[in-house]
C-alpha cells in the first residue's frame, strides 16, 4: 500500500459529509480529494481525466443520480474503483445488490465513526470490510440463516420484482380473483398463487390492500 491514501465522499447531506471528513482527517495515511452531493456529481468527477481516488465513499440515496446508479456507471464502464458504501439502510439485501454491482465495502451510519478509517485501508489495500452489524447479517445469509429484516429503500422493493409479477400486481389490485388472473395471463391457477406468494413476500405487505397500495404509489392502476 502506497503511502497516502486519496478518498473522495459522495453523500447528500453535508454535515455528514463534513463529520466524516473531520474523522478521516484524523489519521496522517489518509487525505481527502474533494465530495460529491449527487450520485451525478461523482460521476461528473471521476469523468476528469485529473480526478483520481483510491476509495469512494458513497452513499445509496442521493438525488439525480443515486448510489446504485453510481455503482452500474462503474461497471458498465469497466471502471475498477474501489467502493465503500455508507448507508443508514442495513436489509442484508441491499449489501448483497451493491456487492453485486462492484462495492468493496459495507458500513452503517451509525458505525461510521467507529469503522471508516479501518474500512478505507482494508478497501485500499484490496480487501473487502464490513461494519460488525452487516458482517453478522452477511454471516448468516451464506450460511442459510434467516437474517434480520433491516431498512432498505421502498423503490429497491419495487424494482426488484420481475416483468411477470408486475403483471400479476396489475390484475390483483384491479380485484380480479386467481382464476380470472389464470385465464388472461394464460398460466395455471397454481402459478398464480405462487406470484401472489412472492409478491406479499417482496414488498412485505400482508393483503392485497398492501399490493394495491404498492400499485397506487408506481401508477400501475
Amino acid at each position: 500500500m502506497k503511502d497516502k491514501i486519496y478518498v473522495h465522499v459522495a453523500d447528500d447531506h453535508k454535515i455528514l459529509i463534513e463529520g466524516i471528513i473531520a474523522v478521516i482527517n484524523t489519521d496522517k495515511d489518509i487525505e481527502i480529494r474533494d465530495y460529491s452531493l449527487t450520485g451525478q456529481e461523482v460521476i461528473d468527477w471521476f469523468s476528469k481525466k485529473e480526478n483520481n481516488a483510491d476509495v469512494l465513499i458513497l452513499d445509496i440515496t442521493m438525488p439525480v443520480l443515486d448510489g446504485f446508479d453510481v455503482l452500474k456507471y462503474f461497471k458498465e464502464n469497466k471502471l475498477d474503483q474501489k467502493v465503500i458504501v455508507l448507508s443508514s439502510y442495513d436489509d442484508v439485501k441491499i449489501v448483497q445488490e451493491v456487492l453485486n454491482l462492484g462495492a468493496r465495502g459495507y458500513i452503517s451510519k451509525n458505525n461510521a465513526g467507529e469503522h471508516i478509517v479501518k474500512a478505507i485501508k482494508a478497501v485500499a489495500n484490496d480487501e473487502q470490510y464490513f461494519s460488525n452489524d452487516i458482517q453478522e447479517e452477511l454471516l448468516k445469509s451464506f450460511s442459510g440463516q434467516k437474517t434480520r429484516k433491516g431498512d432498505m429503500p421502498e423503490d429497491f422493493l419495487f424494482e426488484s420484482l420481475t416483468e411477470r409479477e408486475i403483471s400479476v400486481l396489475k390484475l390483483v389490485t384491479k380485484e380480479l380473483s386467481t382464476s380470472e388472473i389464470a385465464d388472461k395471463m394464460h398460466i395455471s391457477h397454481h402459478t398464480v398463487e405462487s406470484y401472489r406468494k412472492k409478491l406479499l413476500k417482496k414488498l412485505n405487505v400482508k393483503n392485497s390492500v398492501g399490493l394495491a397500495m404498492y400499485a397506487v404509489k408506481y401508477k400501475l392502476v
